[in-house]
């Protein structure tokens, strides 16, 4: 996979905590960098994925039933 670079902006404390991270992992700043992007990007797809398939059981009328509420609050009262 090609690899480019790119250039921002981040406040003086987070590069030390980066370089703090990745001097205890025996890496260099990009890998962290590039972790916390995978990481980033994996949470956001799944939360997107999750919200379209609960979309479309909305726009099914699948939805719990009064009784299947009710259940569900006085279990956690």
């Amino acid at each position: 996979m090609a690899k480019h670079g790119i250039s921002l902006r981040i406040d003086d404390d987070k590069i030390d905590e980066l370089d703090r991270l990745a001097k205890s992992q025996k890496r260099d700043r990009s890998f962290v960098i590039n972790e916390a992007i995978a990481t980033y990007l994996e949470i956001n797809k799944w939360q997107i994925n999750h919200i379209k398939a609960s979309l479309a059981q909305a726009n099914r009328g699948e939805f719990a039933s009064e009784v299947d509420v009710a259940k569900v609050l006085k279990k956690w009262r």
